[in-house]
């Protein structure tokens, strides 16, 4: 249970977020992110399913801080969303999966799977250049401290830590940007793209 002080710190951290300070979130990432990430990797046991898990629940956190109740501790709030996104997470990956080549058993006998040949898409190339080209449009436009995060993790494909290290900046900043530049990517492309 967090004590007085600390309820009121989250408080005003979290307001600080709801009202937009880049700040407010790094801090929120740097106290709890480390505890977090020892929770998922006790329930995958695989540390980057847990890293991406982490990443996910701070998303999903994030996007829902306004409907937060200050009448509950915020780790507790938080660790509800992170816990119940890797049940999800671990039911999907636990679902059944098939061979394309086994046949099914039936009454009849043995039935063969087909399957539709999706290498006639000749337009696939161009609609994979042009999705390519309005992502990097959409990372152009970011603002500079975000554009060069997220193109530290996803073109040159660093660590946060390497990245923090590069850039000279505490490594929960680095995490705060990177996520901050995918929420505003998703906000850009939202429409513009298909999955």
């Amino acid at each position: 249970m967090p004590s007085v002080a600390n309820k009121n710190i989250d408080s005003t951290v979290i307001a600080s977020a709801l009202a937009g300070d880049q700040d407010a979130y790094a801090q929120i990432l740097a106290r709890y992110r480390g505890p977090l990430f020892h929770m998922l990797l006790k329930m995958v046991h695989n540390k980057e399913e847990a890293e991406d898990l982490t990443q996910e629940a701070f998303m999903k956190a994030f996007r829902a801080l306004a409907s937060f109740n200050e009448e509950y501790a915020f780790s507790t709030w938080l660790y509800k969303i992170a816990a119940n996104n890797c049940i999800d997470y671990l039911r999907k990956k636990r679902l059944q999966t098939f061979s394309y080549n086994k046949p099914i058993a039936s009454k009849e006998g043995e039935l063969q799977r087909e399957y539709a040949d999706e290498t006639v898409a000749t337009d696939k190339p161009m609609l994979d250049s042009e999705k390519t080209r309005m992502i990097n449009l959409a990372i152009d436009d970011l603002p500079p401290k975000y554009k060069t995060a997220i193109e530290l993790r996803h073109k040159e494909e660093l660590s946060y830590e390497d990245i923090a290290q590069k850039l000279n900046i505490p490594l929960g900043t680095v995490k705060a940007r990177i996520f901050r530049a995918r929420e505003m990517l998703k906000r850009k492309l939202k429409g513009k793209i298909l999955p």
